[in-house]
């Protein structure tokens, strides 16, 4: 697109017009489209192709690597365009979405036959990076989820989000500082804002990032969707309630102005309502586990440092059959509520499921489920295709769950059950609808069941029986005129005729019309071949129709269901996550943890689940076990001990244990006991964030410093060689600094890793800290790391041995030798004169006044040399005294 148009466009959206005179009516019905979608590639169904034209034909042209044409010209100017063929435009979507941009789908709605100009068109959808319903467009194990931001007055912010394909809505406020947090855990698509954002919250925007590294793609919307009334009533609509009270969500204004937002987006971009959301969830940050960017980076919860989706632990949780039970089980790791009510449903319910080896049952079962939570969710948008409903027939009458649930269960197993009942109403209406295998499209018809509508059978028999008719027709005429050589043919220029040779042209009946003459024959038609061709030639063409038809209706009489068809989809999938977690439990020896209400994280023969994984699959290395006392008397640990001895991988487990106590899993350890917690927070790893313009020491004390102000009593703290970015004296200061803080202020549960062995001292002087060491033996010149948890500190930290391990040259080994002894003689000398963790002294001492007035006298350029002499005794007299 030229400038100009392009600048016409986004001028004449908002004033209501839009000059199309010396343009072509195929480009006036064009640009007229592209008008209502400036910032949006236009997808311009032609035929058997999508075309873009102007400016997005240049930009889908660089950005799918596509040739990039001219034909012809409109007003003057030479039209660019680009084509994809529309049998494999998801592949090209796919694409584009995952580069951020937004396409809005324009089909042909129009017939060709009665057309007058171009035939008529409209956008029927806008596939956009939040709003994706497409099964090849999504993964099968994570969601696309559109996010609404508001920032309102007070210092208040407003979310509301959600996953088209599912039927709930999340609100939430929080402030300004917090945002990046939300941002990254609930990691949306898509982000909405107004167009009149302030420069400075718009940069705020732009500069976040989720755990991918990525920021989300930032869509404007107008201002005036944000608005709070307009989104209360939205939600009560969409709810259809009187107000919202039900769910807690009526004091949220300025996510109700976020979910007004949100909502009219959606609908815009699929193009109806939204009638599949029934559901309503405000998060309040009190309600969920906190658990930092830098926390599941750390942990490896979904992803590993270095990008990959496994070896996680989610890959490791994850046994579930079927793409949705993969998704809720995702959703219950990352968003686990401070309530233990919920954990402890879920304990419950693999308790259950592992009685007689229930789940194993149903597992069975589940195999090859199809996807129900996004079938529904596409029937509700009138996107499903038919192979997709059939596949939900095929799960709704396949699902003989209830009978595989085990008597006499908890209530969460209860709630399943009650909608696990199959909606079989809507299952015979798909079972007389479909065949059982239709095509994957409508428009490519075979796809309606044969008795369901007497009209397309008809229709369809016309087509089917044609050749039989004309054998049929020729024995007839042949009979009836004594034609012996008479034949009955068709083709695609004239159509059906019978044909007559000239030597037998005196025989030909009265009722023959003459249709075409050739040299060697004649070629005729009769009434009633004329009655055949004209519903010959149209019965296909109005076979699709009517299927089509046929198809929209079905799709009508299942909307009414589609809120039992959700209930239903959801309960396959939490169903399928607790057996996946039962299964896990049992094959890799996990327990069932025990909730308290004393402060305190007991865990005895605790493992790292991913870890000991990875050592039985490669090596068949046994994990050793660790047992982690932690309670009032001692909320700290001061580890020590060597590199490579495992220090991170414990203080990893430990978390990891908490973690998933509190989602509802059995945890890996011989028996785990715990109390409140209401946040994990991790600092392990050296890294740095040029980008951003944070070196390694920057980005360790930026993260130290959140830990510090956001801690509390119930959290558990993860500190991994803290200070080691900067010098050793300035490193170990702020070591100390950060231990005594977090054992006196915060009184967190902490795990506090070092090479710093002054802090070995530490728990002398804090009565609620002690040492504790991984242990490693050596052999000669040997050393064997233990892997295990001791008591006491570590008696030196065995950093030359594994240098030598890691083929550091030994002439540097013999070097550093030299060296590490001199300094040990010097620290040794000097460490009786300093104490770490006196309390700091109330003020440095200074000089007295005395010397300070003494000096003042002083002029140097004045004084002869006997005169300065005298003047130096004086000082260091004054000086001695003080």
């Amino acid at each position: 697109m030229t400038k100009g148009l392009q600048k016409d466009l986004q001028t004449n959206q908002e004033v209501g017009k839009l000059d199309l005179s010396g343009h072509t009516p195929m480009m006036q019905q064009y640009l007229t489209l592209k008008a209502d979608f400036p910032d949006t590639l236009l997808f311009y169904r032609m035929g058997d192709f999508y075309e873009m034209f102007y400016a997005d034909a240049e930009r889908v042209a660089e950005l799918l690597d596509i040739t990039l044409t001219q034909r012809g010209q409109s007003a003057g100017q030479p039209i660019a365009m680009a084509g994809v063929p529309f049998h494999s435009v998801e592949g090209y979507l796919a694409r584009l979405i995952k580069m951020g941009e937004s396409v809005a789908i324009c089909e042909q709605v129009g017939d060709p036959a009665t057309s007058k100009g171009p035939v008529e068109r409209k956008v029927v959808r806008v596939v956009t990076p939040g709003t994706l319903t497409d099964t090849e467009l999504l993964p099968e194990k994570s969601e696309s989820v559109l996010l609404a931001l508001h920032p309102g007055p007070r210092n208040r912010c407003g979310l509301a989000w959600l996953a088209v394909t599912q039927g709930e809505v999340h609100l939430a406020e929080c402030s300004p500082d917090e945002l990046a947090g939300w941002i990254d855990r609930i990691a949306p698509s898509e982000l909405l804002a107004a167009s009149d954002l302030t420069p400075s919250f718009e940069q705020r925007l732009k500069s976040l990032r989720m755990a991918s590294g990525r920021p989300p793609a930032l869509t404007y919307r107008p201002d005036w969707q944000f608005d709070s009334a307009l989104g209360r009533r939205k939600l009560t609509e969409q709810l259809q309630t009187a107000n919202l009270a039900a769910w807690n969500a009526e004091e949220l204004p300025q996510a109700h102005a976020a979910a007004s937002a949100l909502l009219a987006y959606a609908e815009h971009t699929q193009g109806r309502a939204l009638t599949h959301v029934r559901g309503l969830r405000v998060e309040r940050p009190d309600e969920l586990i906190d658990l930092p960017q830098t926390t599941r980076r750390n942990l490896e919860l979904v992803q590993t440092l270095r990008g990959e989706d496994a070896p996680t632990l989610f890959s490791l949780l994850d046994s579930c059959m079927t793409g949705m039970g993969s998704r809720m089980l995702k959703s219950w790791l990352l968003s686990p509520a401070r309530d233990r009510a919920q954990a402890t449903a879920r304990h419950g319910a693999i308790a259950d499921l592992q009685a007689n080896s229930a789940w194993q049952r149903i597992r069975a079962r589940l195999k090859g489920t199809s996807d129900v939570e996004r079938i529904t969710a596409r029937l509700a948008l009138n996107q499903v295709r038919p192979r997709e409903l059939v596949a939900l027939r095929n799960a709704i009458q396949n699902q003989d769950l209830l009978t595989l649930l085990p008597t006499g269960s908890g209530p969460l197993l209860n709630q399943i059950s009650e909608d696990l009942a199959p909606p079989t109403e809507a299952a015979g209406l798909l079972q007389m609808a479909l065949l059982d295998e239709p095509s994957s499209m409508i428009r490519d018809g075979g796809v309606i069941a044969a008795g369901l509508d007497a009209e397309l059978d008809e229709l369809r028999a016309i087509s089917s029986n044609c050749d039989a008719f004309l054998l049929e027709l020729e024995t007839r005429e042949r009979q009836r005129t004594g034609i012996a050589n008479l034949r009955v043919q068709f083709n695609r220029v004239h159509g059906f005729y019978i044909e007559v040779t000239q030597g037998q042209a005196d025989k030909v009946p009265a009722d023959y019309r003459r249709r075409q003459t050739l040299k060697n024959a004649e070629r005729f038609i009769t009434p009633e071949l004329k009655s055949f061709e004209d519903k010959a030639l149209s019965a296909q063409e109005r076979a699709l129709a009517r299927e089509k038809w046929l198809y929209e209706h079905l799709l009508a009489e299942l909307q009414p269901h589609v809120a039992r068809l959700t209930r239903f989809g959801r309960a396959i999938a939490g169903l399928d996550a607790l057996c996946a977690l039962a299964e896990r439990s049992l094959t890799l020896g996990w327990c069932a943890p025990q909730f308290v209400r004393e402060p305190c994280i007991e865990i005895r023969g605790g493992r790292h689940p991913v870890v000991e994984a990875r050592l039985k699959e490669t090596t068949g290395t046994p994990f050793i076990p660790n047992d982690t006392l932690l309670g009032l008397k001692g909320r700290m640990q001061v580890i020590t001990g060597p590199n490579m001895g495992g220090k991170s991988t414990y203080m990893r487990q430990v978390a990891l244990i908490v973690l998933l106590a509190a989602m509802g899993s059995h945890v890996p350890a011989q028996s785990c006991r715990l109390g409140p917690i209401d946040a994990i927070h991790t600092r392990i790893g050296a890294a740095d964030d040029l980008a951003n313009a944070q070196s390694t020491f920057m980005l360790e004390m930026t993260e130290a410093a959140q830990i510090l102000h956001t801690a509390t009593r119930a959290s558990l703290v993860l500190m991994d060689e803290i200070g080691r970015g900067t010098s050793t004296f300035d490193g170990l200061a702020l070591a100390t600094g950060i231990a005594a803080h977090l054992h006196d202020k915060t009184q967190s549960f902490a795990l506090f890793a070092t090479h710093y062995f002054e802090l070995t001292e530490f728990p002398a002087a804090h009565h609620a800290a002690v040492n504790v060491h991984v242990s490693a033996a050596e052999s000669g010149a040997e050393i064997v790391f233990l892997h295990e948890i001791q008591p006491g500190p570590a008696s030196r930290s065995y950093g030359l041995e594994v240098a030598r391990l890691a083929g550091v040259p030994q002439a540097v080994l013999n070097h550093a030798r030299h060296a590490l002894a001199a300094l040990e003689d010097g620290a040794n000398q000097s460490r009786a004169q300093i104490d770490l963790f006196a309390p700091p002294p109330a003020a440095i001492p200074t000089l007295t006044s005395a010397l300070e007035s003494a000096l003042d006298k002083i002029n140097p350029d004045a004084l002869s040399p006997r005169e300065a002499l005298e003047a130096l005794y004086s000082l260091k007299k004054i000086s001695t005294a003080v």
